[in-house]
């Protein structure tokens, strides 16, 4: 078979590796290659299966190809080396997915065999979509969602803490901006002595991820001897998962996600558990909020995503608590990294303008995850959370793991900022959380840290025009502009009612 020098063709495909070739190549040709086929490449040893595009000879000279950035480092390959290409063998579970468009259940096997090929980067990023696309809206039933939970706890590394019967965890599933009680929750719990190794997911749908806003107070990006290392000193992280290979194919999931703005309900709770059980812990809470506006919309749906969760849960080994809350409004008033964290410090300083509803909620659910933990009533839970973040001991506790993770970083500051104001006399009746969180990540969230939004009213509060409704963050002056122009020409996302 023929060589072809490498070139870096310079272009940022994130996790797809993508090669490109001339039409007339003679490796194409006689090959059969098409625009959008696997291929194999292959480089001293080293395989990786990648798309195809096919350009023209303005591009790339006889005997070249090629290659995006992820290509070059999955082969290990340098500019001017050369590379031997071939037809990609042939990825046998994409039946299964094919199975699946048609209404079939996928039995265990068959579900682990499809996140194998995921793990092993043997899916496209179109195969991935598909796969998503066939487990959304509520199409994976019990068996398969334990099915495909154990599968991806499966496919990466399962941490275990001797010594400790119990580990406690937390999560929420989204959909309300600004939501950002994890750090709070692990601060307050982790000071009252238990074992909170928190590892968070990067945002897939929202502005912000915990790992996201962590990162913009602290060193995130955790390889497993520093979670331990950090653990040891602190009694808890706040790491991000994705360093350690916690079930890594989830991370593969959750880009195309983000993509598709999609989290399918049976794939969510597959997610969530598998990176608990990954992770470790024995007993986790699930915050899931309600609104129409939120990730759950009604009370109904909760009730059955509760009940998913603690099924699977039960029958993957991890005892969960789900706790059903409001979910009309956005939380704290930062949206996105920054903005976030500094309501995060604000309330664990205990500063007079820290935003209460972010508190009580924080509160709230520590209290929960210390009455699952202790088996104690939620009154005598709640009382010792509140007394740990009063006095000072939950503020401790976060500065002791941040110094853990190399210490408290200073908070970027966005270059643009905008006033928007209100324009008219009434009450605040509705808060769209979707379009709201759009519009931080127009501004940039949660790629530039430093973008997003600072809202200054909530539901109930009295506005005149001059009244600001928000502040918009943005790290150039397009990003701002563009964010506005979707506010004023297509978002509804402030009702104002005429007060009486």
């Amino acid at each position: 078979m023929e060589t072809l020098k490498v070139i870096d063709i310079g272009i940022n495909t994130h996790q797809e590796p993508v090669i490109y070739m001339r039409s007339d190549c003679l490796v194409c040709r006689a090959e059969g290659f098409v625009a959008s086929t696997r291929v194999s490449v292959n480089h001293n040893g080293n395989t990786t299966i990648a798309t195809l595009n096919v350009v023209d000879d303005s591009v790339l000279a006889h005997g070249e190809a090629g290659l995006s950035k992820v290509a070059l480092s999955r082969l290990d390959v340098a500019p001017g080396q050369t590379i031997r290409v071939t037809h990609a063998p042939v990825v046998r579970s994409v039946a299964s997915v094919r199975k699946k468009t048609f209404g079939h259940k996928l039995s265990g096997d068959e579900l682990a065999a499809i996140i194998e090929d995921i793990n092993a980067h043997r899916y496209s990023d179109i195969e991935i979509a598909s796969f998503l696309s066939v487990c959304a809206g509520n199409r994976l039933d019990i068996d398969e969602i334990i099915g495909l939970t154990n599968a991806m706890v499966a496919c990466g590394q399962v941490l275990s803490w001797p010594g400790h019967d119990m580990v406690l965890d937390k999560h929420c599933i989204g959909g309300l901006p600004g939501n950002r009680t994890t750090p709070l929750v692990v601060s307050v719990v982790s000071a009252a002595g238990f074992l909170m190794p928190k590892t968070s997911s990067r945002a897939i749908t929202s502005p912000a991820g915990t790992a996201d806003t962590m990162e913009t107070l602290m060193d995130v990006d955790l390889a497993l001897p520093a979670i331990r290392r950090v653990v040891a000193h602190a009694g808890a992280c706040l790491a991000w998962g994705g360093a350690v290979n916690l079930s890594p194919a989830d991370d593969l999931l959750i880009r195309i996600e983000r993509a598709l703005d999609l989290d399918g309900e049976g794939q969510m709770v597959a997610s969530v558990l598998s990176k608990k059980i990954a992770a470790g812990a024995t007993h986790a809470i699930v915050d899931i909020p309600v609104g129409e506006t939120a990730k759950t919309r009604t009370l109904k749906d909760a009730e059955r995503l509760s009940s998913l969760f603690t099924q699977v849960g039960a029958e993957c080994g991890i005892h969960i608590l789900c706790v059903i809350s409001d979910g009309l409004q956005p939380v704290g008033r930062g949206i996105g990294p920054a903005e976030e964290a500094r309501d995060v410090l604000a309330v664990l300083r205990n500063e007079t303008d820290a935003p209460q509803d972010l508190r009580e909620r924080a509160l709230f659910l520590s209290a929960k995850l210390l009455m699952l933990a202790r088996n104690c009533a939620l009154e005598t839970a709640h009382e010792e959370a509140r007394t740990l973040l009063d006095n000072g001991s939950a503020w401790q506790q976060f500065q002791r793991i941040a110094t853990a993770q190399g210490g408290l970083k200073t908070l970027p500051e966005a270059r643009f900022q905008h006033e928007e104001y209100a324009g008219k006399r009434g009450i605040i009746a509705r808060i769209d959380n979707r379009q709201l969180s759009r519009l931080a990540k127009l501004a940039g969230a949660p790629f530039s840290p430093a973008a997003g939004l600072r809202l200054h009213v909530q539901l109930g509060s009295q506005v005149e025009p001059t009244s600001p409704l928000f502040t918009l963050f943005a790290d150039s002056g397009g990003e701002r502009d563009y964010a506005l122009d979707y506010y004023r020409h297509q978002a509804a996302i402030f009702s104002i009612e005429e007060s009486l």
